[in-house]
């Protein structure tokens, strides 16, 4: 059995995940990077994409994070999330339509500040997808 270790996951709203687990890949800003039991110490910034967790079980769950950190240390790894969202809660059929819905949003703005706004945001929910893609959920 793979040595264990605990791993945290914390978002503004809530703590999504405090378990023991064997595995976790961690989308890094310098790049994606993962973590085992007595991993050396390290602190990363995020950047958006998908947080792979492996039980103790084996079985693979995966988090879409965006922004935050996270601090390793030999027996726990914690992720401090700007947003944390379980793949299997986005339902893509509402995100497509999210992603339609803010790209009439961009042609229709009447402004710069608008434009801008509306951009941003069809820019986090392309990111999203892509973290869908990437993880084969989409």
């Amino acid at each position: 059995m793979a040595d264990t270790f605990q791993f945290e996951l914390v978002s503004p709203e809530r703590l999504l995940i405090s378990e023991e687990v064997t595995q976790v890949d961690v989308p890094g800003a310098e790049g994606d990077f993962g973590v085992l039991a007595n991993h050396a110490p390290a602190i990363s910034t995020l950047r958006a994409g998908v947080l792979m967790v492996r039980g103790e079980s084996g079985a693979d769950r995966h988090v879409f994070v965006r922004g935050g950190f996270a601090e390793v240390r030999p027996d726990l790894l914690t992720v401090l999330a700007e947003q944390a969202i379980p793949l299997e809660d986005i339902d893509e059929a509402v995100l497509a339509q999210e992603v339609k819905n803010a790209e009439e949003d961009v042609a229709d703005a009447k402004d710069d500040v608008t434009r801008l706004k509306a951009e941003l945001h069809l820019a986090r929910l392309n990111e999203v997808f892509a973290a869908l893609r990437s993880a084969g959920h989409a």
